[in-house]
């Protein structure tokens, strides 16, 4: 499934993430950490890849096509549940 959002959505996701978040995604999907960082507008690709993740530029950073959004719940999930556990 295919998602478009803007890179500032993006990255506003990945700035909302708790501490450790990308480690624990990259160990979940069996990634490297660079490789879900690269995921969220990194571009270490000598210690990770890209992962069909399109950028056109534009305003609010551009338009980012992602081609797989397993990454991208994972991070919406684990941001959804430190709100939760921060509000109690």
């Amino acid at each position: 499934m295919t998602r478009t959002l803007t890179f500032n959505e993006l990255r506003k996701i990945k700035d909302s993430l708790p501490e450790g978040s990308i480690h624990k995604i990259a160990s979940e999907l069996e990634l490297r950490d660079e490789t879900v960082r690269n995921y969220f507008g990194g571009a270490n690709f000598r210690e990770g890849r890209s992962l069909g993740v399109h950028y056109e530029q534009g305003p609010d950073g551009g338009i980012v096509e992602l081609d797989d959004t397993t990454i991208l719940e994972l991070a919406e999930k684990m941001v959804s549940e430190s709100r939760q556990h921060n509000q109690v």
